[in-house]
């Protein structure tokens, strides 16, 4: 394999990595609630859905680490899901196995020997554990580590965006995603995997809450507001499942871009679990900016 390859899969591995993270607990940050309906909360029976998702929001908040299984497609790209615990008390921290099922990523990742690697948070930022082969290929060491300043810088607009989400993301942020949008109905009452929710949904529009629930620049902003409608991005569905005890227990969002359409969907369980990550052996760790100027300087002309 050309040692340009690693590079390539790097750079891949660096977005689909991050958005695992983002994804599993949300896609947006947001201070602002949304517009309430006048209707009281107050333990009222009948709650309207603003009040009874800002319950849900200052709950799951407050909750600090749950279990999360995901699933994620972007079309041709990739389908991929991951599991396992994190935690965001003080910035995204925690672990989660992410499997590459379908998709032309896949594919890659088969061709590198493995459809699965480990990925752990910090505060500061994440590693990816690739597989042996890959390692051949990129110095011996199987971790890569994508810091998030590193991250903003190399991707512009969007990268400045995907650290800011990085950086403050929680679960209840789909929450947040739907009182932002001002545009959210119940749906009904559903079983989630024998527990008792109530189910909430509404339609977004991303480029205009991406300006409302981050600290983008007015340049950065526009940046990405760019960079949104050449990927055909607009608006999307975002859905919650809310317990009894006013935590989220499910989420699913989707949408579309110009070449495919993507969907996730989350679950949540073991609010409270211990959720912490270790950083890998220095010895084992490969900084991703050090990989790209390897790469550029020894594979240019691979």
């Amino acid at each position: 394999m050309k040692s340009t390859t690693a590079r390539q899969v790097g750079l891949a591995v660096a977005v689909l990595t991050a958005l695992s993270g983002v994804a599993a607990c949300s896609s947006s940050d947001s201070s602002a609630g949304g517009k309430d309906d006048g209707a009281s909360g107050g333990g009222a029976t009948h709650v309207s859905p603003v009040a009874a998702l800002r319950s849900a929001e200052r709950s799951t908040d407050g909750a600090d680490s749950a279990k999360v299984e995901s699933t994620t497609t972007m079309g041709s790209l990739m389908s991929m899901k991951a599991d396992g615990a994190l935690g965001w008390a003080d910035g995204l921290t925690g672990n989660l196995t992410i499997t590459y099922t379908g998709g032309s990523m896949a594919d890659t990742m088969r061709r590198l020997g493995t459809t699965s690697m480990q990925a752990r948070y910090l505060p500061d930022a994440y590693y990816a554990r690739m597989g042996d082969r890959f390692a051949r290929q990129a110095g011996g060491k199987h971790w890569i580590r994508y810091g998030y300043d590193d991250l903003a810088q190399l991707g512009g607009s969007s990268g400045a965006y995907l650290k800011d989400q990085m950086q403050n993301t929680t679960p209840n942020q789909s929450v947040k995603l739907l009182l932002a949008s001002g545009d959210v109905r119940k749906v009904g009452t559903e079983k989630v995997r024998g527990v008792d929710t109530t189910h909430y949904s509404g339609t977004v529009d991303v480029a205009d809450l991406a300006g409302k629930n981050s600290s983008l620049t007015a340049s950065q902003l526009a940046g990405l507001k760019k960079q949104l409608t050449q990927a055909g991005v607009s608006t999307e569905t975002v859905d919650i499942w809310v317990d009894g005890k006013d935590l989220l227990v499910k989420k699913t969002e989707k949408g579309r871009m110009s070449a495919s359409e993507y969907s996730q969907t989350a679950y949540y369980s073991d609010y409270g679990v211990k959720a912490s990550a270790a950083r890998p052996p220095a010895g084992d760790t490969e900084d991703f900016r050090e990989l790209l100027k390897k790469q550029s300087t020894n594979g240019s002309g691979s």
